[in-house]
């Protein structure tokens, strides 16, 4: 090997090991690789740096822009409660979840759809003592599954979807080669996840833990009583009390139910909602923001209405100030004359606990610590007043514009439907969804902004970076004879070979980065036995999402982690076989449809 291919395998290995045995972020890493990789002129700075400009990476970053303005609108939440519902056994609610999920990954990145179901697992378990450790892990698989169906599925798919069009420009370009539409992946993607999904349904009661100890216990919270009204238009109304998962959720206890004439009533589960019942809850810190977010409940006690829209309120957390001129006073006398506040009271605690009695009759004391719903003219009114001190905003705690998510529901569909008649080019498409998301108010500018990751799409360009030294220094070639010796000249094996090589690497750094190094090795292999390159390509798509041995492989793995109290053990368990399944079935597939 030339001394640039020793280099760049060093710089390889470097950039795995610090991933790996390190906690310095991988973005430091692939920037600081990238950085080496110029310095040693291991491949034109050009080169390098094409990943920074290429439409895939902006792609990406514009669809963060879409999932934020479906997740903003409520659209996935509504889709969830009206899917999901309130299964009664393990099978049912991972066929109810793990099936919508795949679907929603196929079309959206699937880090905010995760994000969004990890919250409903976690309530699922709790109200319907479900497994939640039997859930976690086939969610984040069943997200990773489902981006293997469509184009863009996964961030790995549009990047290696952008390396063929590169490839396909250049003066050297694999004839078999042609460009990748936006269901062509379809083909190995359905029935793979198809059958991952059944596998994990089978086996996860074998290969997944029960719960541990650890989901069960905690330590103790300052409990609130909190009051919502069901609202005119509510969508819960004539929905039964118990199918809504108040009942016996951990950290949230309904303790009265009062009818809108304000007749008491009895809370059993089977009585229907009508518009103005009052339920009064006990709750927890946590659990507070989800009853807040509860689309068709409303506060109870709001003093002074405020002016602005719903949507654009906060939730704060204060405690009433000794020199608080409303303390004696009920709530239900408030305001006084004179208050500049427009706030609506949430929740309110007392030394730890819930007091007892309705909210409207409770007076006010120093030191109640009071869940609030606030605009933004509050704090500039706090600054200049003593009545409460303010401990901390509820970050990302945001209500939902329910009233947009017909709207941004269909703008996604026409984003997708645009992009696969091939009218516009997905970048073109997302760019337009993205302007009418923020036309109609599906999102404004600031959460489109807060929405992309851009550390993810720096590390994705450096990775590019990378790639093109991996294939400029003759490193490349290099291992793609050593999988030729391995594999001789059997164009099986050295499919093969190519989704073993990639799910390897995705155990040792990110998938993107293992699907960019190992896309010009397939070409090789392709180009060196004289074979048909696609199933190679397509190949290597799938392999690249293969992320299921390691919660390090990819971020919704890691996202689960936590929530499920699971051992690196746990993922080896039902990874390594879920990978030879989807092995088995590629290397089938694949040359079928694509043959050599």
């Amino acid at each position: 090997m030339p001394l640039n291919a020793y280099l760049t395998l060093f710089l390889l290995l470097a950039t795995f090991g610090l991933l790996i045995f390190t906690r310095i972020p991988p973005v430091a890493v692939f920037l600081g690789a990238l950085t080496v990789n110029l310095t040693l002129g291991l491949a034109p700075v050009e080169e390098s740096l094409r990943g920074f400009a290429n439409p895939s990476i902006l792609t990406i970053g514009v669809l963060f822009m879409v999932a934020a303005g479906m997740y903003r609108t409520g659209a996935i939440t509504l889709l969830t409660e009206r899917f999901i519902g309130r299964p009664r056994s393990l099978w049912a609610a991972q066929a109810k979840i793990l099936f919508p999920v795949a679907v929603g990954s196929a079309f959206l990145n699937n880090t905010p759809i995760v994000a969004m179901f990890i919250p409903v697992i976690r309530d699922l378990s709790r109200t319907l003592h479900l497994e939640a450790t039997r859930l976690y892990i086939p969610l984040s698989y069943a997200s990773i599954l489902g981006g293997t169906c469509t184009l863009i599925g996964t961030a790995t798919n549009l990047v290696v979807a952008g390396l063929v069009r590169e490839h396909l420009a250049g003066p050297a370009a694999v004839a078999s080669l042609k460009k990748i539409s936006m269901f062509d992946l379809a083909y190995l993607g359905v029935p793979i996840t198809l059958a991952g999904i059944a596998f994990m349904m089978v086996t996860s009661r074998l290969l997944l833990p029960a719960p541990r100890k650890a989901d069960i216990t905690g330590r103790h919270k300052r409990w609130y009583r909190s009051e919502f009204r069901v609202s005119p238009r509510s969508p819960l109304i004539s929905r039964r009390l118990g199918d809504l998962g108040f009942m016996e959720a951990a950290g949230l206890r309904l303790t009265g139910f009062r009818r809108a004439d304000g007749r008491p009533a009895a809370g059993e589960p089977q009585v229907r909602l009508e518009a103005g019942d009052i339920l009064c809850f006990a709750a927890t810190f946590e659990t507070i923001p989800t009853l807040w977010d509860t689309n068709g409940l409303e506060p109870v006690h709001t003093i002074q209405p405020l002016a602005s829209e719903r949507f654009t309120h906060r939730l704060v957390e204060a405690v009433v100030s000794p020199l608080c001129q409303e303390i004696g006073r009920k709530i239900a006398e408030l305001p006084l004359p004179g208050s500049p506040y427009r706030v609506a009271i949430i929740a309110l605690s007392r030394l730890g606990q819930p007091p007892e009695g309705p909210l409207a009759e409770v007076r006010i004391e120093p030191g109640d610590d009071l869940i609030l719903e606030v605009d933004e003219d509050f704090f500039n009114e706090n600054l200049n007043e003593v009545e409460f001190s303010l401990i901390k905003r509820l970050t990302g705690v945001r209500f939902k514009r329910y009233d947009r998510a017909l709207t941004a529901a269909g703008i996604m569909i026409a984003m997708v439907v645009v992009a696969t008649l091939g009218w516009l080019s997905m970048l073109n498409a997302a760019l337009l969804a993205t302007g009418a998301m923020l036309l109609t108010g599906c999102m404004t500018f600031r959460w489109a902004g807060r929405s992309v990751d851009f550390s993810i799409l720096v590390i994705i360009a450096s990775a590019m970076g990378l790639g093109t030294a991996v294939t400029a220094s003759g490193l490349a070639a290099h291992i793609a004879d050593l999988l030729l010796i391995v594999g001789g000249r059997n164009p099986y094996l050295a499919l093969s070979m190519v989704f073993l090589g990639c799910v390897v690497m995705n155990t040792l750094i990110t998938n993107v980065a293992s699907a960019v190094f190992m896309f010009p090795i397939a070409l090789n292999l392709a180009t060196a036995l004289g074979v048909n390159g696609m199933p190679f390509v397509m190949t290597l798509m799938v392999a690249a999402s293969c992320s299921f041995i390691s919660p390090m492989s990819y971020q919704t793995n890691l996202m689960v982690y936590g929530p499920g109290t699971y051992r690196f053990s746990d993922f080896v368990k039902i990874g390594v076989p879920l990978t030879l399944l989807v092995g088995i079935l590629t290397l089938v597939l694949a040359p079928l449809f694509w043959p050599f």
